[in-house]
């Protein structure tokens, strides 16, 4: 028997926190997958003083501090959406904590958080830049006002160049709990390879290939109704068409696979 997809959550406990729960609880019922909740503190936010003595004890009382916080997010969400959450908090190297959790966990999907502000940053280190680097699988990268949960109609977008690619099980997975049809953004001309599967139940939108296209296509999304919008990373996109410039353009979330 295959085993159950891997979530992880990586958060700063900041206040789009529950919303970034809330998509990957939406995610999670729908591919069947199992959730890890990681927040990370830097040493510096906890220890003020050189005295050891003292340093330990910040250390100990901010570990209970997060922990209830932790719990005081997670768990009225598990309990009311029947899902069971799993965390870990740790303190050290923001990078480099999360990389050997991730090592030791290997999650298939991580999803977190980006500003208000649109910059690539999550605790103000670019970790979402660091994960796309570091992480091979699947990155759910959460608009702070996303409205895909487990309370809403999931409504599809697929940015694609030609229609290869995107008929992997994730896709299917969630193209199965959508709400048709599946909305195509394409730049330049119909895809060609475009997957039966996915023919059958979307509607095409072609855009003119200009130095502005990705900002049409981002004001143009929330008119489509998408609340969740998927990529393929391996697309070849030009200089003015890179994933980050959709990270930060685009205000839903945004699923890169």
């Amino acid at each position: 028997m295959a085993r159950n997809q891997k979530i992880l959550i990586l958060s700063d406990l900041k206040s789009s926190t529950p919303i970034v729960l809330n998509n990957a609880i939406a995610l999670a019922k729908m591919i069947q997958g199992d959730l890890e909740f990681l927040h990370v503190k830097k040493p510096t936010e906890l220890v003020k003083t050189e005295s050891q003595l003292s340093a330990v004890r910040s250390i100990n009382e901010s570990t209970i501090i997060a922990k209830k916080k932790i719990k005081k997010l997670l768990d009225p969400l598990a309990e009311k959406h029947k899902t069971k959450v799993n965390y870990k908090y740790s303190f050290g190297n923001i990078k480099n904590e999360i990389e050997t959790f991730v090592k030791k966990s290997k999650p298939d999907i991580i999803v977190l958080g980006k500003r208000k502000s649109n910059r690539l940053s999550f605790v103000g280190d670019n970790i979402i830049d660091f994960v796309l680097k570091s992480h091979k699988g699947a990155v759910l990268v959460v608009s702070h006002n996303s409205n895909f949960s487990p309370d809403n109609d999931l409504s599809i977008g697929i940015f694609n160049k030609d229609g290869s690619g995107i008929n992997g099980s994730l896709i299917k997975a969630l193209v199965q709990n959508a709400i048709s049809p599946i909305k195509l953004f394409k730049i330049g001309s119909t895809p060609e390879n475009l997957d039966q599967f996915l023919s059958k139940k979307a509607v095409e939108y072609v855009f003119e290939d200009t130095t502005d296209v990705i900002s049409n296509i981002s004001s143009y999304i929330p008119k489509s109704r998408v609340n969740l919008l998927c990529l393929n990373r391996t697309e070849a996109f030009n200089k003015n068409k890179t994933i980050k410039d959709i990270i930060k353009r685009v205000n839903v979330s945004i699923l890169i696979i």
